[in-house]
């Protein structure tokens, strides 16, 4: 695949707006800058990673397709129209709008944590759909202190509105006596505030910080983001039933 090909399947831009960023002198090829936007390349490097080029000094790796962990902030919709907050599409390079990239699933504006997101649809289905129950463990924070009752309360069912049957959690653990980590399989509608409500509480901060076995990445800053590689799928794949 050419150079100006490579770049255009990776949301550099148009062919056009791409071959000007070669022409410019702005491209380069394991620190070979390259002026030719004709040049041939195997984009798929070794066969194990792709090949490694830069733009504009950013370094890149082609990627046949995005498969993105994100550390979300509290204050952003995921959502590429937002309404009242800014979009966390703003958190991520421009190339990846152009790609096509869409959230796994939201969180809510003040919802902070664990956020996937790819350009793959049957990859986006299949996390997304609440048929698999996936289990996605939540850091909750109270406005009251809860005892033993709740607890026993949100893993036997609640009642929410328009729910036909109680709805139950995977699992609730003590933190402290205002903090839970929740654990839940479906994914409901504000599900966690409307359970903790149910149950005679307030939410006060949640955080996701796992989805099945994928933890969300320590390393990671609030607004950070990074690619997920192959013993992040291996880790998510855990613990579905």
């Amino acid at each position: 695949m050419n150079i100006e090909r490579i770049l255009h399947s990776q949301g550099f831009g148009s062919r056009k707006e791409c071959r000007a960023l070669i022409l410019g002198g702005q491209v380069s090829v394991a620190g070979v800058v390259h002026d030719d936007p004709t040049t041939e390349f195997n984009e798929f490097g070794d066969g194990k990673t792709g090949i490694e080029f830069s733009v504009g000094g950013e370094h890149w790796r082609f990627r046949a397709q995005v498969y993105l962990m994100l550390h979300k902030p509290a204050g952003y919709e995921c959502s590429n129209k937002p309404t009242f907050h800014p979009s966390i599409f703003r958190l991520l390079p421009h190339c990846f709008q152009i790609r096509g990239v869409q959230c796994l699933g939201r969180l809510d504006q003040d919802t902070t944590g664990l956020l996937l997101l790819s350009d793959d649809g049957q990859f986006i289905h299949q996390w997304s759909s609440g048929k698999k129950n996936i289990p996605k463990a939540y850091e909750v924070r109270l406005k009251h202190a809860f005892d033993a009752a709740m607890i026993d309360a949100l893993l036997a069912g609640v009642r929410l509105h328009d729910e036909a049957t109680p709805v139950a959690a995977a699992d609730c653990v003590a933190i402290d006596d205002r903090h839970l980590l929740l654990t839940l399989r479906e994914g409901k509608y504000h599900q966690v505030k409307r359970m903790i409500a149910a149950a005679g509480n307030r939410v006060e901060a949640l955080h996701r910080s796992r989805i099945g076995g994928l933890a969300l990445d320590p390393e990671l800053q609030s607004g950070q983001w990074r690619w997920l590689e192959a013993e992040d799928f291996a880790c998510l794949a855990k613990f579905i039933q």
